[in-house]
């Protein structure tokens, strides 16, 4: 009794090794295995072996592995025209049920294969005495079906583990960044031979995807952009994403934009409220502004990129939240010191924002309610008085964000027209803004002793305060980590509400 099977089992199987190649051949990675299948007389029969609730147990009879269906279709040409004519009354599809991989097929039953009465040389061992004298109750016909696992079967990163060399296969580019059509690599050098193959095994692997580009130097530009190849696909930068309930149009090219941070514009949205006022200082295209734009927070937001701005002032008319969104394309810097005398500015043009809200009617009263589906929806309008003082800055520029940071010095005492600190503070919605930095921190190993995230914390409690040129105690100072972007170096998102000795520094 000799299987004739691999040892291997079906839910381990790779794709063949290619190793070196550089072109893809998809028809290179096909893998064939042959099982049993079990075809019964009558349709009917099969959901008695296809039980969800056992499937999974050591006495299913079902074949059971990822991708796969258990119940398949025997093309009519493969079988003899007298099993054909005695199945197809009640099984007019000849569908049939795949067996489980240990019902293996055998030598022996090779040389049987072209007997309708046959059955499989291992089925009566395998099998508790009640299922296969169920079987040969129901007439059951046994066949030998290949299942064919070829490229559309294995997964991406399988795929490239067979092309690339043993070297490079554990730390194989599995991982990408994906924005709208557009798939953004950042391959190391020893990736770079493979690149376009790895660029086309991800076309074909992902139908919504057309572009496929990789990172040619790193982001040097004041603007957070860098030169990119087109690995393969269309060479088309300008993308469509959606986050947060928004959509986003930006050429990935010419502007930052990074996917990876969607829980991060996520978590700062939504400590914002309705109502409020949020300067963005380096905006981008909007991922920040917009959404907070759709809950009513008012938003003046920034950024001095003029393709940034451009696709911004689009991204905030097609969100339909130009009501609550301000954008400008100013210096952080600039943006910072004349913040809330732009808020001024604006607040005596619009001392208040008024936009329509939809309510659903509740029908009237005395007469017979219609269900909320039925009910035609109503337009009320509500507004917002608009603040003369900012709640929130974000600073999403963690190269160097932190160093705008000395901007705030002085940021009320020199914004009210000559007005004392305390005719400041007696304004209408007094209020001190929380900062929120966006930063990169690197580090060596070697040079840190204890807790990385405390010694870390600690530097960039030192950074704030030379910035501020105020002692700001750690304790006011809060620090999320936004990711980790290499193995010593860390993004984090510093948070602290404005001291008022530096508000209101001379």
């Amino acid at each position: 009794m000799k299987s004739m099977t691999s040892s291997i089992p079906i839910s381990q199987l790779k794709p063949p090794r290619n190793v070196g190649m550089k072109k893809l051949d998809k028809s290179k990675f096909l893998v064939t295995r042959k099982v049993w299948a079990l075809l019964l007389p009558e349709i009917r029969y099969v959901n008695e072996f296809l039980d969800r609730k056992t499937r999974t147990t050591p006495t299913s009879l079902v074949l059971n592995i990822p991708q796969q269906p258990s119940l398949v279709e025997f093309p009519k040409g493969t079988l003899l025209e007298s099993l054909v004519e005695k199945l197809s009354d009640k099984n007019p599809k000849l569908k049939a049920l795949l067996l489980r991989e240990d019902i293996a097929v055998t030598e022996k039953d090779v040389d049987h294969t072209h007997e309708d009465d046959y059955k499989p040389e291992l089925l009566k061992d395998k099998l508790t005495l009640q299922q296969y004298e169920r079987l040969s109750d129901l007439g059951a016909v046994f066949k030998i079906y290949e299942l064919k696992f070829d490229f559309d079967y294995w997964a991406y990163d399988d795929i490239l583990k067979a092309i690339l060399p043993d070297d490079l296969v554990e730390q194989c580019p599995s991982a990408f960044t994906i924005a709208g059509h557009l798939v953004h690599l950042n391959l190391k050098d020893q990736y770079m031979p493979y690149r376009h193959i790895i660029g086309e095994v991800i076309l074909e692997k992902f139908p919504n995807i057309k572009t496929v580009v990789n990172k040619t130097n790193n982001i040097t530009s004041e603007f957070r952009t860098f030169e990119m190849e087109v690995l393969a696909g269309e060479d088309d930068f300008v993308v469509t994403q959606k986050e947060s309930g928004c959509q986003f149009t930006f050429d990935f090219k010419n502007v930052y934009w990074n996917s990876r941070l969607a829980t991060e514009h996520e978590r700062l949205i939504n400590s914002f409220k309705a109502g409020e006022i949020v300067c963005d200082v380096m905006a981008g295209v909007g991922p920040f502004a917009v959404p907070a734009g759709k809950k009513s927070t008012l938003v003046f937001a920034n950024d001095l990129n003029p393709e940034a701005y451009s696709y911004l002032q689009q991204n905030i008319k097609a969100n339909k939240v130009d009501l609550f969104v301000q954008p400008s394309n100013l210096d952080g810097r600039k943006f910072i010191e004349t913040s809330v005398q732009l808020i001024s500015n604006f607040r005596e043009r619009t001392p208040f924002v008024k936009y329509p809200v939809k309510v659903l009617n509740s029908g009237n009263k005395g007469k017979k309610s219609k269900s909320l589906e039925e009910q035609p929806n109503k337009k009320r309008t509500s507004k917002i008085d608009v603040p003369l003082f900012p709640s929130h800055y974000v600073m999403n520029l963690p190269d160097s964000a932190i160093t705008f940071v000395n901007a705030y010095r002085g940021l009320y005492i020199n914004s009210f027209n000559g007005k004392s600190k305390e005719e400041i503070k007696d304004l209408p919605g007094y209020k001190l803004p929380i900062i929120n930095v966006h930063h990169f921190e690197k580090y060596k190993e070697e040079e840190i002793e204890g807790d990385v995230h405390t010694e870390l914390e600690k530097r960039m409690h030192k950074k704030i305060v030379e910035q501020l040129g105020y002692d700001i105690p750690l304790e006011d100072v809060s620090f999320h980590v936004v990711r980790q972007v290499a193995p010593c170096k860390l993004m984090y998102c510093i948070s602290f509400r404005l001291p008022e000795e530096v508000a209101f520094q001379s």
